[in-house]
């Protein structure tokens, strides 16, 4: 039996379940066998994203130098509990930065520089942050997940 275009409806449909059960069967074993695997390894999917060259430890203490956490609430920086501004826990997850980039250690590290250049009229501060400062502090809040 053909399961072609000139094949009767049923046949094309039972054509495509077996189609999808052979997808399933194939696909879905080896992506729990690669779940499994990456399971043991929690660590660096804790990590988040990675910034070469970068050092989080010391953006989470710019983080606190820079003022951040008067308008930010910002896991694992004391006293970064703001609320004028969107909160910045588990920011590693996030797609988008301010609704306009995507998320990334290039592109954060520049929002976090120039906001204005990257949405004029925004509420965020420029703060005078350096290049260096904002790579740190973009590896902090990449890594956070």
């Amino acid at each position: 039996m053909t399961t072609g275009e000139g094949a009767p409806r049923a046949t094309r449909r039972r054509g495509r379940r077996r189609a999808v059960w052979l997808v399933a069967a194939v696909c879905l074993p080896a992506a729990a066998i690669a779940g499994v695997a990456g399971c043991g390894d929690s660590s660096s999917r804790d990590r988040g994203i990675q910034v070469p060259g970068a050092n989080p430890d010391r953006g989470a203490e710019l983080i606190g130098s820079y003022g951040c956490g008067s308008c930010h609430t910002v896991g694992g920086v004391r006293g970064a509990d703001g609320q004028v501004g969107p909160p910045l826990t588990d920011f590693g997850k996030r797609t988008y930065i301010a609704g306009e980039l995507v998320n990334g250690p290039d592109n954060l590290e520049r929002w976090i520089q120039d906001p204005q250049a990257v949405e004029p009229g925004t509420a965020m501060p420029d703060l005078g942050v350096t290049a260096p400062d904002a790579r740190d502090i973009a590896a902090y809040l990449l890594r956070q997940r």
